[in-house]
């Protein structure tokens, strides 16, 4: 029993360390990675230049020619859906054909891993994105609903977005009259508006009622009459800031379907790319 005891005691001295197998080789081949991602934005960024030229082809300013303004939004939601699915495969594809290959990793790691590629290349791509195009998007994005409510930085702007509903306040029967105004008015009027409309609220009372007054006495209207002027410039600076807050978020939620989408392309063509990679793409599929 000792000599079988000492022996064991040998044993358990002299075996080496278990070998999980495992390589030493990364998981994630960054390389590979940061190409699919720069690949995608190029892309992203040669479909959205062939976008633009289709989509000022299609519009036109004369009446009953080009397409609606319904058949324009829903062409513009659907083409980013387009850009996201070929920009986002093609960038995963690459990102899983190029990566490291695994050796001693079981085939479910692998497709995991893959996967992961394809998603790290998209999500890469989508900040590498919004940092070229911080910008115009925040522009696009932020502009959408105060674009149309932000008026001069000061009264001797030359024009801004509140302008032309200001234009139509002030606008006189007799344009003569018109010639030695002041744009003081001009500038108040301007700030009354984009304080109120800004904040979401109406004009208050008192500031519609000097807004009435204003218009009477510059256009030499009747007080009845520059209120009802008043009342339609109001209803319709609304309607435009509403619509366009409206246009805004249809644009927001077609971005976010077109972004998921990506994802998932880009994720599934990575799985591709590397499967081709190693050459068990067929025995994938099989499965």
């Amino acid at each position: 029993m000792r000599q079988g005891e000492n022996a064991m005691t040998d044993v358990v001295v002299i075996q080496p360390g278990i070998d999980t197998g495992e390589p030493s080789i990364a998981g994630v081949s960054w390389p590979a990675v940061a190409a699919g991602a720069v690949v995608s934005c190029a892309l992203t960024v040669v479909l959205i230049a062939f976008g633009l030229g289709l989509g000022l082809s299609v519009v036109s300013p004369w009446a009953g020619a080009g397409v609606s303004a319904t058949t324009f939004k829903i062409g513009t939601g659907l083409y980013l859906i387009v850009i996201a699915m070929l920009s986002s495969s093609i960038g995963g594809y690459i990102a899983g054909r190029l990566r490291t290959r695994w050796i001693g990793v079981h085939s479910d790691e692998v497709y995991f891993r893959d996967t992961a590629h394809g998603f790290v290349a998209w999500a890469f791509a989508s900040v590498l994105g919004a940092v070229l195009l911080a910008t115009p998007v925040s522009s696009l994005i932020g502009g959408g609903s105060s674009a149309a409510v932000q008026g001069s930085a000061s009264a001797g702007r030359s024009s801004g977005p509140m302008d032309g509903y200001v234009d139509t306040l002030l606008r006189s029967d007799a344009p003569a009259s018109q010639q030695g105004s002041s744009n003081e008015f001009r500038g108040e009027l301007d700030r009354l508006f984009v304080s109120s409309f800004r904040n979401g609220s109406d004009l208050k009372p008192s500031d519609r009622e000097y807004v009435s007054k204003v218009v009477a006495a510059r256009t030499g209207l009747s007080q009845a009459d520059a209120d009802k002027r008043v009342n339609e410039v109001v209803t319709q600076a609304k309607s435009d800031i509403d619509a366009t807050r409206k246009a805004t978020a249809q644009l927001a939620f077609w971005l976010t379907v077109s972004l998921l989408i990506g994802a998932f392309c880009s994720s599934l063509a990575a799985t591709e790319g590397g499967g081709l990679r190693d050459g068990t793409w067929k025995s994938r599929n099989r499965r």
